[in-house]
Formats: C-alpha cells, structure tokens, sequence
C-alpha cells in the first residue's frame, strides 16, 4: 500500500508536487481560522452582525490584495512573491487576532488576513498549469485543490480539538506556524515566473474583447463561493444557537460537524476533481449548484425538525460533493476561457468572486440571523439563488469549447 502511494504521488511533475505541498501547508494554517474565528469571537461577546463585519472587511482587502496579485503576475514576476508577502499579512493578521478583544483589534485583525488571502490564490491558482505540464491543467487542479481540502480538514480538525480543551484561539498559534514554514519552503524552492502580457499575441488584446466571455463564469463564481463563505461565517454560528426546534450545540460539536465535512471533502476531491476533468466544465458546474442548492435547503429544513442535526450530517455531506466538482472545474474554465498573457488578471477577477461573495455573505447573514433568530429564511433563499444559477452553465459551456483568441 505504502509503494502504491508513493507511486500515485510521483505521477505527477515535481513542480507540481512541490506546488500542492505548499498549498497543503498554507491551507492547513488557514482551515481553523477560516472556520472557528466566529465562534472565538462569540466567544468574546460579539454579535453576528459584528463577527459579520469584521468577515466582510476582511474580503474587502482582499479585493486589493488579488488586483496587486494579478498586476505583478502579469509583469512576470514569479508566483511565490505574492504567496510571500501573503505570509508576512498572515503572521501580522494572526497576531494582531491572538490577543484582540475589542471590535478595533478584531478589525486591523481581519483586514490582514483578508489582504493574505488576496495576495495569494491568484499565485498558487495561476502556477497550476505552469507547473502541471506535461499533465492537462485539469488533473493539476484536481490534485492541488485535494492538497487544500486535506489542509483546511486537518486544520480545522485541530482546531476542534482545541475547542473541546478550551483553548479555541490556538488556531492562531496554528496558522503562525504555517505561515513560516510556506515562507521556507518557497525559499527554499520558488515557483516558476508567471508568463508577461508582452509575450503572447493575445496578451495584447483590450479588456473588452474576451471580459465578456468570462462574466457568466463570475456570475456563477459569486453564487457558488459564498456556500464556503457561509459554511465559514452562518454555519458555525446557527449551529451554537439551534434553530427553531433544532436544539443548540456545543461550540465543540459544532467545529466537529464542520471539520467531519471537510474531512469528507478530503476524500472526495481528488476522484471527483479527476471525473469533472474529463467531462466538459458545464458538467461539474451544473452538478455543484445542483448539490449547494439541495444541501441548503436541506439546512433550512433541519431548523424544523427535533432530529434536525441528522439533516445538517446529509445537507454538509451533499455541499461537500458540491465543493468538490466546483473548485477544480471553475478554474480550469477560467483559464480556458482567458487569453494567454492575461492570466493573472483573469485570476484576480476570478480570485474577486470569493472576495465578494466573503463580503457581502456573512454580512446578509448576520443580519439575518439576528433578525431572525435562525437560518430557516438565509437557508431557503441561498438555495433558491443557487438553482437560478443553473441559467448560467450553458453559456460558459458553449464559450469553453475552444481558448479565446
């Protein structure tokens, strides 16, 4: 078993092995932050709407953090800068969190982790294919996104353990650690260069002439990144404070619940990533919205049910089988999509959909939650968006058949 491991893993081109190996440490920094930040600051007093803002904020920055990502990608600069400079926002986002206990501190906080985040997946997302040859982009995006899942799970998970010890801002210490070892690994090893607009015919194209070839693509981008983006910031939160028969669970359960799915995403990413690589795009975008609709609405149901946390086990089992076919189809249908020379700045538009979809989630949700005093109204319309979405798959089907240009 053990050679048929390492056999499966030396399949795949060093720079790509290398790639999903810094992906996998970084991803594995950032899976409790992401996921327990809320409830340690729930912890602390704060309120969703405030916990919400501060998530906000944070992907606010990261809209800077992608642009500037994008436009020295474009310059040929190599992919580990941004990913470096990330690591440097992390380490000051994390220890300004460790110790914040007012909404200012929480704050400065967010907006550095925000800012890292935006530094770095135009890079690592960008590298992919550059580091993937003689393999198709495709399978490279199966396997590094494999990389993430099993990261974000194993964090995650840790940082669970965490909150049954009582120690839930541990997640920072976690995250520091990581941040400092993707510094030495791509020290160490760089990344290849990204390739200059300068270089290619189509890298001299305007904006206006292949945007619009990407915008169905983003549309579906917001829709289906903000089912993490409430994974990260509702979920965690709805789940403490019950619904309206759903009783209420410990904040222990709660990170348990979210880091079992994630650890099911850990083994359904790469065979599912490596199924959709062989099917045209529209395949695995259609089945992600079909699973982020049917799995919210799942969600909502369970609010009405005493055994409603048996619904909330198939709803996370359904999105995680969503996120799977999702993240490695959406970015191959970006560069597929995207002329060569403007990588970067596809990527960054592309990385922009998360941001956006980061801000303005948690903050209806909070909202909504407070509001309301549950998830059944926040569930119900997020699958009912998630369906509509389903308008928007054959477009990007149609346009992805052949490169633009």
């Amino acid at each position: 078993m053990q050679a048929t491991g390492w056999s499966w893993w030396h399949q795949f081109p060093p720079a790509l092995r290398e790639l999903a190996s810094v992906r996998l440490v970084a991803s594995f920094g950032a899976g409790g932050i992401l996921y327990l930040t809320p409830m340690v600051f729930h912890q602390q007093g704060f309120n969703a709407a405030s916990i919400g803002l501060g998530l906000a904020l944070a992907a606010l920055a990261g809209t800077v953090g992608r642009f500037i990502s994008g436009a020295l990608l474009d310059q040929g600069r190599s992919c580990g800068t941004p990913v470096l400079m990330a690591a440097a926002c992390g380490f000051a986002g994390d220890a300004l969190l460790l110790q914040a206990s007012s909404m200012g501190g929480y704050i400065a906080g967010q907006v550095c982790i925000g800012m890292a985040g935006g530094l770095y997946w135009p890079a690592v997302e960008l590298a992919v294919p550059q580091c993937a040859s003689p393999l198709p982009s495709a399978k490279g995006y199966a396997l590094v996104r494999s990389s993430d899942a099993l990261g974000v799970a194993s964090g995650t998970l840790c940082g669970s353990l965490l909150a049954a010890a009582g120690l839930l801002r541990g997640v920072y210490w976690i995250d520091i650690a990581a941040v400092l070892a993707l510094a030495a690994l791509l020290l160490l090893k760089p990344l290849p260069k990204a390739a200059k607009a300068s270089e290619y015919a189509e890298g001299q194209r305007p904006l206006r002439q292949w945007l619009p070839a990407l915008v169905p693509m983003l549309g579906i981008s917001v829709v289906a990144t903000s089912i993490p983006a409430l994974m990260q910031s509702a979920l965690p939160l709805d789940l403490v404070r019950g619904g309206l028969n759903r009783a209420g669970q410990t904040e222990s359960l709660s990170a348990l619940l979210i880091g079992l799915q994630l650890g099911l995403l850990v083994l359904i990413q790469w065979p599912v990533g490596r199924a959709m690589a062989l099917r045209p795009v529209g395949t695995g975008l259609g089945l992600s919205l079909i699973c982020f609709s049917s799995g919210t609405l799942l969600l909502a149901v369970s609010a009405l049910s005493h055994s409603g946390l048996v619904l909330v086990v198939i709803a996370l089992t359904i999105i995680a089988l969503g996120e799977a076919a999702f993240l490695p189809t959406a970015t191959e249908a970006v560069i597929e999509l995207s002329p060569r020379g403007h990588g970067g700045l596809a990527m960054a538009l592309f990385s922009q959909c998360f941001a956006l979809s980061a801000f303005a989630a948690p903050l209806l949700a909070g909202v909504l939650l407070d509001g309301h005093g549950h998830g059944v109204g926040l569930w119900f319309a997020t699958a009912a968006i998630c369906a509509l979405s389903l308008l928007l798959v054959r477009p990007v089907q149609n346009r992805s058949k052949r490169r633009v240009g």
